[in-house]
């Protein structure tokens, strides 16, 4: 039983999206979010975390209801679905994390429309079972919060010398006559989203192609 849960298969939907085929960096889907809400890291990881669940949750029960879902009326069915769980989402950080729903009010609603999920949803949660639903979904959402929170990482560290909020650089660094640091204000500019995201794009394709390149050569 466990072979079958976690086969060779199964464990693609986890691994692929994480590298591979990463959403965001390969399929470029998603990428607003990306470029829109990382200047700071709980900014992006709430963002990443309210993804992971409205994806989960919507891929498993467009899954379990595939069966009984008029064809044409199923991409209705998919926008109830996750709308449902964005206003829950919402909801919740109302309740808990006023300051940060308030700074991404409009890109927590924005997620209904989140190419990644819908594309999700019509392309295997509607073809699959259950439990290679929830793998895939976790897959692809873990990928693309993991370049979230790289991009974020990079930003705010830079452009503000924080992390999470608190100070990362001492304070030595900046003091006058004496420092030798400034921050980057670029960094926290929207431009330079793109510019991060393109940096871990290029990367991520160079490492793919290069042993294909070096085995040629030799």
């Amino acid at each position: 039983m466990k072979s079958t849960l976690f086969s060779k298969k199964n464990r693609k939907l986890l691994s692929d999206p994480l590298g591979d085929q990463n959403p965001i960096t390969i399929q470029v889907l998603g990428i607003c979010s990306a470029l829109a809400i990382t200047v700071q890291l709980q900014q992006a990881l709430v963002m990443s975390m309210s993804v992971v669940f409205v994806m989960v949750c919507a891929n498993m029960i467009i899954s379990a209801l595939r069966n009984v879902i008029p064809s044409r009326i199923r991409i209705i069915v998919q926008l109830v679905v996750v709308s449902s769980l964005v206003v829950f989402v919402d909801q919740v950080l109302q309740a808990f994390l006023p300051d940060v729903q308030e700074k991404l009010s409009v890109f927590i609603g924005l997620i209904v429309s989140n190419c990644i999920i819908m594309g999700r949803l019509e392309a295997f949660a509607l073809g699959n079972t259950l439990w290679p639903s929830f793998l895939d979904a976790i897959g692809n959402a873990v990928g693309y919060g993991w370049i979230l929170l790289a991009v974020a990482f990079f930003r705010e560290l830079f452009g503000s010398g924080k992390l999470f909020g608190y100070q990362v650089f001492p304070d030595g660094w900046y003091e006058a006559g004496g420092g030798f640091y400034l921050n980057n204000n670029l960094m926290i500019l929207p431009p330079m989203a793109l510019i991060v995201v393109g940096v871990i794009i290029w990367v991520q394709r160079s490492r793919k192609s290069f042993p294909d390149e070096l085995l040629e050569e030799n």
